[in-house]
């Protein structure tokens, strides 16, 4: 793979990264409900599981959803379902006030590690957009330490797009903003996330 391919795939990845979806909702929600560490920290769990998604595409999994497409069907599905449910709590709970987290953080790195991953595992769609990615630029036989460095790349531009948005969210500014309006952004974000979910089930 040349230099020049390279730096298109990796433009493709960035461009997937930054675009809207259940990972940059979950993100920004963080970030203004938590703050910029447990932001983070869900950035990179998100970022795992984009290299999770990349290296299974890298493997086949597409053409693997053609040929068993109710494998894809149950990916969906189950992602799906999973979404609409985390929405449904996020409204369900709008109206209650934040908790007093002073002096702690709002949950464990960890905690929001997994987060981050189940979150970017639910949407079994970039499986598909990076296999279609992967086909077009990755040619056969690519040594394996340009895979190793693609997929590398994927997780630091992930990782870095959304805990910039996290950042964005935490500052003091937003979260003013949020607390006066809590109840109605968190049904927003719920609602979002609810209708997120439905799509991929449904498309």
């Amino acid at each position: 793979m040349t230099v020049t391919a390279f730096v298109a795939v990796a433009t493709l990845l960035t461009m997937g990264a930054i675009s809207p979806g259940p990972a940059v909702l979950m993100s920004a929600r963080t970030g203004v409900t938590e703050g910029m560490r447990t932001g983070f920290f869900l950035a990179m769990g998100i970022g795992i599981g984009a290299v999770f998604w990349a290296a299974l595409a890298l493997s086949g999994l597409a053409a693997l959803f053609r040929i068993a497409p109710a494998l894809l069907w149950a990916f969906k599905i189950a992602g799906g379902v999973y979404l609409v449910w985390m929405g449904i709590q996020m409204w369900r709970s709008a109206s209650r006030p934040l908790p007093d987290s002073t002096g702690q953080p709002p949950r464990s790195a960890w905690s929001a590690f997994r987060l981050g991953v189940i979150t970017q595992l639910s949407n079994p769609k970039p499986a598909v957009v990076l296999s279609a990615i992967f086909i077009g630029t990755v040619p056969p036989g690519t040594p394996l330490w340009v895979l190793a460095a693609l997929l590398s790349f994927l997780f630091f531009v992930e990782t870095l797009w959304n805990t910039i948005v996290a950042r964005l969210f935490s500052l003091p500014a937003t979260r003013r903003a949020y607390i006066g309006a809590k109840t109605t952004m968190d049904r927003t974000f719920g609602g979002f996330l609810a209708l997120l979910g439905a799509k991929i089930a449904a498309t």
